[in-house]
C-alpha cells in the first residue's frame, strides 16, 4: 500500500473543483491535496483525455477522482491519470445523484462491496499511483456499523490505499444530491470505529468540517481530514494550512492581494478567447469573504464578468479598487469610518 500524505484535502465538488479552481486553491496551500471534479470513465474512454484531464502542473498534489462501473473504463482512466501527472486516482461510491447512480456508479456501488473491491483491484492492476476510494458510511437502510466495517475491510484487502468516508449515508431515492449532504446526520462515530477496527487502513474524514480549527484534533485520530463546500466559499480559510498542518513555514507573508494577483496573470496566460472570463472570475469571489469590500468585490467581478466581451479587465479594476479600498482604509483609521462607508466607496 502505498503511503501518501492525507492530512488535509479539499474535496471533489462538481461544476467547481476545475482546473482554474485548483489553481487558486495551490496558490493559498501548497500542500493541500485537491482533487478534480468526478470525471466519469466512460466519457474518457469514448471522449478521449484532454477535455478532462488537462491541467497545470502547479496544481499538483492533485488527485484524479473517477466515477464508472465498467472495469476497462476504469483501468484505462487509472492508466492516463499517470501518463498525465496526476498523483492520485480516487474512485467515486459516494455521489447520490439520479443521473450518477442511472450509469451505475456512485453510492449505488456500495450495495456490492465484493465488486467494488475487484474494481479497486483492477485499477491498481493498471497503475503504480495510489489507489484510493470516496464512500459514504451506507445506502438506504443499507447503514449499519457492520456493514460499513464489512464494505471498509473489503477495501484494505483489495489494496485501497486509503478510504475517505463522508461521515452521512446516502438516500439513493428521495432527497437530491444537496439534501443528501444535509440532512442525513453526520456519524463521526462510525469513522472513528473503523480506524480502530482496521488501524492498517488510512481513513480520512469527511463531512461537516469547515476550518482548520475543526479539522486538527481529528488529525491525532485519523490520517486525514478532508474539507468541501466552505473551502470554495472561504478559500483563505486554507492560508494557515501548510504551517498549522503541515509544518511548513512560507518565507514571505502571504497576502490576498499577493493571491489574486497570481490568479490574475494565470488567468492572462491561460484564457482562450472564447472562453468567457466569468468561468474563472467565479472562483475568485470568495477570495475576501468576511474582509472589508468583500461585498464590492464580488458584485464588481459577477457583474463586470456578465457583460458581452469582458475580459482581464475585470480582474484588474476589482484588484485595484481594492488596493484603493485598503489605502483609503489606512488614512482614516481613527476617523470614525466603518466598513459599510468604505464600501460606498466603489466608483
Amino acid at each position: 500500500m502505498t503511503q501518501i500524505d492525507l492530512r488535509l484535502s479539499v474535496a471533489p465538488m462538481m461544476d467547481w473543483t476545475d482546473s482554474s479552481c485548483r489553481y487558486l486553491l495551490r496558490l493559498i496551500s501548497q500542500h493541500t491535496r485537491l482533487y478534480t471534479e468526478m470525471v466519469p470513465a466512460q466519457a474518457l474512454w469514448h471522449a478521449g483525455a484532454e477535455r478532462f484531464l488537462h491541467h497545470h502542473p502547479a496544481e499538483n498534489p492533485v488527485v484524479l477522482q473517477l466515477g464508472g462501473s465498467d472495469p476497462k473504463h476504469l483501468a484505462y482512466g487509472a492508466s492516463l491519470a499517470m501518463e498525465w501527472g496526476y498523483d492520485e486516482v480516487n474512485l467515486n461510491v459516494g455521489c447520490p445523484s439520479d443521473r450518477v447512480q442511472a450509469g451505475r456508479f456512485g453510492a449505488c456501488l456500495m450495495k456490492e462491496p465484493e465488486y467494488v473491491g475487484e474494481l479497486v483491484q483492477t485499477m491498481g492492476a493498471a497503475t503504480s499511483l495510489p489507489v484510493t476510494v470516496k464512500s459514504r458510511i451506507g445506502v438506504d437502510d443499507t447503514d449499519s456499523y457492520e456493514a460499513f466495517h464489512r464494505f471498509a475491510d473489503i477495501m484494505l484487502k483489495a489494496g485501497a490505499s486509503a478510504l475517505i468516508v463522508h461521515a452521512r449515508k446516502a438516500w439513493l431515492k428521495g432527497l437530491s444530491p444537496k439534501q443528501n449532504r444535509e440532512v442525513p446526520p453526520l456519524r463521526y462515530d462510525y469513522v472513528s470505529a473503523i480506524k480502530n477496527a482496521l488501524p492498517a487502513l488510512p481513513i480520512v474524514l469527511n463531512g461537516g468540517i469547515k476550518t482548520l480549527e475543526e479539522s486538527l484534533p481529528w488529525l491525532e485520530t485519523l490520517d486525514g481530514v478532508m474539507i468541501g463546500r466552505a473551502a470554495y466559499h472561504d478559500p483563505w480559510i486554507l492560508a494557515a494550512a501548510d504551517s498549522r498542518i503541515f509544518g511548513h513555514q512560507k518565507d514571505t507573508e502571504l497576502t490576498r492581494r499577493a493571491v489574486a494577483q497570481g490568479y490574475r496573470d494565470y488567468v492572462l496566460a491561460t484564457r482562450a478567447p472564447d472562453v468567457p472570463i466569468s468561468r474563472f472570475t467565479r472562483h475568485l469571489i470568495g477570495l475576501y469573504q468576511g474582509q472589508p469590500g468583500a461585498k464590492t468585490w464580488r458584485r464588481m467581478l459577477s457583474e463586470g464578468a456578465a457583460h458581452k466581451g469582458a475580459g482581464i479587465e475585470v480582474i484588474d479594476r476589482a484588484i485595484d479598487w481594492m488596493d484603493q479600498l485598503e489605502a483609503k482604509e489606512l488614512d482614516t483609521i481613527g476617523m470614525g469610518d466603518t466598513s459599510d462607508h468604505l464600501e460606498r466607496l466603489v466608483p
